[in-house]
């Protein structure tokens, strides 16, 4: 591909040869003649420097000299389109496997794709352009929108609603029981039904392995264009705003809310029944106990201010010296 056709399609200015052919996309380090690269981060930009690509995406014209550079004010997103011009996603021929199951009364829109083992139970509806990955199972009464994609053995409870554009990757599962268990005077434990539903939004994507749970009584609601990473656990009855990221392994407990354009690195942790304001970041491996204001930066378990977690993770590296300190003071004053 020219060059100047991929300016044209990603809309940033080229300050270069237009009839450059590239022919893929790579990083700083592993790209080679022929490729486009991207620098986003000023921290590489001695890789940068040294890269053998033949042309790289950057918010300024500062390497010319180099090599062809296409100007962009989001470096990191237009090298997103530049992959999809590269690496489309795969066609799909619509059809409906001859080994799918399909209810008589679910509704199926067209254009759908349904694979291998597929499971469509009654009264499910799902709208147009499809695709459903080989042992797929969508229970009774979900109700599905446009473009929805699931890869092999999601599975989409019963009376779950999903909005248009939204991917799940293989093995979610969206829609399974609640942790709600009542403890008997004997010790044992009674279940508590899991009458509620969950709700995605649309233009959510939820990676490998997660799971969200349906509430008790109420919704489960994930929040318009939100991420969810890998093995991500999300209670009963708990909210996630619009746009949040979830990275790998973080636990959301039942009926806490998620604010809108939140971070939660990986491994964090939330109780049940807190309140986390919009704007958040809380940063890897944190445990988080109490409600958390918007905009706030938290770290640590139990999570508190990001700036003072810092300081006190560098004393907590100190303690034996300042202890042997402390000793010997008191020694010599004779305490």
């Amino acid at each position: 591909m020219k060059l100047g056709a991929i300016a044209d399609a990603l809309g940033c200015r080229l300050v270069g040869d237009p009839g450059l052919e590239i022919r893929g996309v790579a990083g700083l380090g592993e790209a080679g003649s022929g490729d486009l690269t991207f620098l986003s981060n000023p921290r590489y930009a001695r890789m940068a420097k040294q890269t053998r690509a033949t042309a790289i995406l950057a918010e300024s014209d500062d390497l010319r000299d180099r090599l062809a550079v296409l100007v962009s004010t989001n470096p990191y997103l237009a090298f997103a389109r530049a992959l999809d011009l590269f690496h489309p996603p795969p066609a799909h021929e619509p059809e409906i496997h001859p080994t799918a199951v399909v209810d008589p009364t679910a509704s199926i829109g067209e254009e759908a794709c349904i694979g291998p083992y597929v499971v469509i139970e009654e009264g499910v509806r799902i709208g147009a352009d499809a695709v459903l990955g080989p042992h797929v199972v969508i229970e009774r009464d979900a109700t599905i929108g446009d473009d929805f994609t699931a890869h092999t053995g999601v599975t989409v409870c019963h009376g779950t609603r999903i909005g248009d554009r939204v991917t799940l990757h293989h093995r979610v599962t969206v829609g399974s029981d609640g942790f709600g268990f009542a403890r008997r005077e004997d010790g044992s434990h009674r279940k508590i039904p899991q009458t509620g539903t969950v709700v995605i939004e649309d233009d959510v994507e939820i990676q490998a392995g997660s799971c969200v749970d349906r509430a008790a009584v109420g919704e489960t609601r994930i929040g318009r264009g939100a991420i969810i990473d890998n093995l991500v656990q999300i209670g009963h009855a708990a909210r996630v705003g619009a746009n949040t990221i979830l990275c790998a392994q973080v636990g959301v407990a039942g009926s806490t809310t998620i604010g809108s354009d939140c971070v939660l690195a990986g491994q964090v942790g939330v109780i049940n029944h807190l309140k986390v304001g919009d704007g958040v970041v809380i940063t890897a491996q944190s445990g988080v106990g109490h409600d958390v204001p918007d905009g706030a930066r938290i770290s640590g378990s139990p999570a508190f201010d990001n700036r003072k977690w810092l300081r006190s993770t560098a004393v907590f590296n100190r303690l034996a010296d300042l202890d042997r300190e402390v000793r010997r003071l008191r020694k010599s004053l004779g305490s």
